[in-house]
């Protein structure tokens, strides 16, 4: 999906205007891949715009920066600011937020760590990732042949920039094929991710999702669906799935900031339950939504106010 201009971007401290926010051509992370990002999204709310899981993002971008060796130049505390400050001065009242830590230009070679860390956030106005209408409709997936980085090849718990190129091969692969979405195995065949969404499926009314250690990405949106999927009386497991449990699941769906929780209508041609968004996908998406736009008291703390 495109990027909506707007007027600034955080960078280093300083809002600057859209199109000045520039990098040299020698900056290390445009060459190697160094850096580590984050995808935040903000609800409009009665209380104005409000960040959901702000604090939680930006804790994930720290443990992101510290595998890759980044010592990020500004505390969590400035950040909070920095993405509160960007989103006024925009005067967004819901929007999609990108912070990104990168090396920067100075260092030449695959030894980063005497290259300098720069940090930008920006904003913009972003809808459904996958689409306004396949959050009803749903989506057709394709098991990629691209599979996910093994945890001793490229760290999955990390939001890393470079190994997101593992990702674009299964979109590509994906898209070109007629699908709009992938999903990645490991190395032993078992679901990790889509190619930027954790999974679900759902089946006997209790909801299953890969476990950490089979290398998906610890998911914030994937964290706030299985605390609501609790909450509403489900079981909800950590198990290993083969693309099989995908075939014959009742119902499944992504979950992500970007694509906040999508229905899976078919995958490999194959048609999931009913080939429509399922009861139990339903009633959570609704639950999703509310507390995204801080309409429910229980997960009020997920709100974190621009003011």
């Amino acid at each position: 999906m495109p990027v909506t201009e707007v007027d600034k971007i955080w960078m280093d401290g300083q809002l600057v205007d859209w199109k000045d926010a520039k990098v040299h051509v020698l900056t290390h992370a445009l060459h190697y891949g160094s850096g580590v990002f984050e995808g935040i999204r903000a609800y409009e709310t009665t209380q104005g715009p409000a960040v959901f899981r702000l604090s939680d993002h930006l804790r994930r971008l720290a443990r992101s920066a510290h595998i890759y060796h980044m010592e990020i130049p500004f505390s969590q505390g400035e950040l909070h600011g920095a993405v509160r400050d960007t989103i006024r001065a925009n005067g967004l009242a819901s929007c999609y937020i990108r912070p990104l830590v990168f090396r920067g230009y100075g260092e030449m070679g695959l030894n980063p760590l005497v290259a300098p860390v720069s940090v930008s956030i920006a904003v913009w106005k972003w809808g459904a990732y996958l689409g306004e209408d396949a959050l009803d409709a749903g989506v057709r997936v394709k098991v990629s042949s691209w599979k996910r980085n093994d945890n001793n090849s490229l760290p999955p718990a990390a939001k890393g920039t470079g190994q997101y190129i593992n990702s674009s091969l299964a979109k590509m692969e994906a898209v070109k094929a007629g699908y709009d979405e992938a999903v990645m195995l490991n190395v032993h065949g078992y679901v990790t991710d889509g190619s930027g969404e954790n999974v679900f499926v759902v089946r006997d009314g209790a909801l299953a999702t890969p476990p950490l250690a089979d290398g998906c990405l610890e998911g914030i949106t994937r964290d706030s669906v299985m605390t609501i999927a609790r909450d509403l009386g489900y079981d909800v497991l950590e198990r290993s799935l083969t693309r099989t449990d995908l075939y014959e699941a009742d119902e499944a769906f992504f979950t992500g900031t970007a694509a906040e929780l999508t229905p899976i209508r078919e995958v490999d041609d194959r048609v999931v339950g009913s080939g429509q968004r399922g009861g139990v996908t339903k009633e959570i998406q609704q639950m999703f939504f509310a507390a995204a736009r801080g309409e429910l008291e229980r997960y009020r703390a997920w709100n974190e106010p621009v003011g």
